[in-house]
C-alpha cells in the first residue's frame, strides 16, 4: 500500500470533515482526555482498508491502534476488528474518516468474494473495470483484489484498449488496430471491443491478442467463441450480475469484467464504540 497516496487521500478527507475543528469534541471533551475503543462490525463480510483506518489515526497522533484481522479476512457480525486507545478527541474526529474509507472498501470486497465464488471452478477470471470513485480507484481496485478479484487496467496509460468509439472516429476496427500497432508495435497486447460477430471476425483478421465480447447474449457469445477458436483471449462486459456469472462462466470465457463491484455495492456496516474514558 503506497501511504504517499494514501495520506494524501485522509487529508483531504479531513479537510472535507473538520476544516476548522470538532467544535462538539472541543465544547464537551478535555484536550488531554483519553479513551478506549473499539471496532466492531455489524455484519457478515469480507473486512478491507484496515490499514487505512490505522493510518487515519497514526496522522492525527495520540493514538494507538491494534488490528485485529487483516484485509481480506471473511468476519462475522459481533467480530472485534481493532482497539484504540489514546486522546479522546482525536479518536472523535477521526471516527468518520476511518469508518467511511473502511466500510467502503469492505462493501467492495464483499461484493468481488460473491462475484468471485460464483465462477469457482468456471476457469474464467473476475476483472474490475475504470467505473470507479474519482480519486479513490488505487483504494478501490485494491479492496477488489482483497475479495478475490482481479484488476483490469488502472487507466488509460496502462493497456490499449480500442472501444466502440475508438473505432468510430477511425473508420474500422482493421484501421484502428493498424494505428495503434504502428504506434506501440509489439510492445503492448490490443484489445479490441466487439458487439457483434463481424466485428469479432474484423478483430481476429486484424491480430487483435483480446477481444472483448460486449453486451451479446448468450447464443451470440457462444458463436463468437466458437469463430474465436482460442485465437485470441476473450473477455466479456455488460450486464454482468450475480445471477448471469455462473452462465458467463460455463461459456468459456477466459475473463469476465465488472463495473458494479465497484459503483453498485453496499458498504459494510461497522461501528467504533467507546468503551472506557479517563
Amino acid at each position: 500500500m503506497n501511504y504517499a497516496i494514501i495520506d494524501e487521500l485522509i487529508k483531504r478527507a479531513f479537510e472535507e470533515d473538520f476544516p476548522y475543528g470538532d467544535i462538539t469534541s472541543e465544547a464537551l471533551i478535555a484536550p488531554d482526555a483519553q479513551a478506549q475503543a473499539v471496532l466492531m462490525a455489524k455484519e457478515a463480510g469480507v473486512i478491507c482498508g484496515l490499514p487505512v483506518f490505522a493510518r487515519v489515526f497514526a496522522l492525527l497522533g495520540g493514538v494507538e491502534c491494534r488490528l485485529e484481522a487483516q484485509d481480506g479476512d471473511i468476519i462475522e457480525k459481533g467480530r472485534k476488528l481493532a482497539f484504540l486507545k489514546g486522546n479522546t478527541r482525536n479518536i472523535l474526529k477521526g471516527e468518520r474518516t476511518a469508518l467511511n474509507f473502511t466500510q467502503r472498501l469492505s462493501g467492495i470486497a464483499t461484493k468481488t468474494r460473491q462475484f468471485a465464488q460464483a465462477l469457482a471452478g468456471s476457469g474464467a477470471k473476475l476483472l474490475d473495470t475504470r467505473k470507479t470513485t474519482p480519486g479513490l480507484r488505487c483504494l478501490e481496485k485494491y479492496a477488489v483484489s482483497a475479495g478475490g478479484g482481479l484488476n483490469h487496467r488502472f487507466g488509460l496509460s496502462d493497456g490499449i484498449l480500442i472501444k466502440d468509439n475508438h473505432i468510430a472516429a477511425l473508420g474500422g476496427v482493421g484501421q484502428a488496430v493498424a494505428a495503434a500497432r504502428a504506434k506501440h508495435g509489439f510492445q503492448r497486447k490490443i484489445e479490441v471491443e466487439a458487439a457483434d460477430l463481424a466485428m469479432v471476425g474484423e478483430a481476429l483478421a486484424a491480430g487483435a491478442e483480446i477481444i472483448m465480447l460486449d453486451n451479446m447474449d448468450d447464443e451470440t457469445m457462444k458463436k463468437a467463441l466458437q469463430l474465436i477458436g482460442g485465437r485470441a483471449l476473450t473477455e466479456c462486459s455488460g450486464n454482468v450480475d450475480l445471477p448471469r456469472l455462473q452462465t458467463l462462466g460455463r461459456l468459456g470465457v477466459d475473463y469476465i469484467s465488472c463495473g458494479a463491484l465497484t459503483h453498485s455495492f453496499s458498504s459494510l456496516d461497522l461501528s467504533l464504540i467507546i468503551q472506557q474514558q479517563r
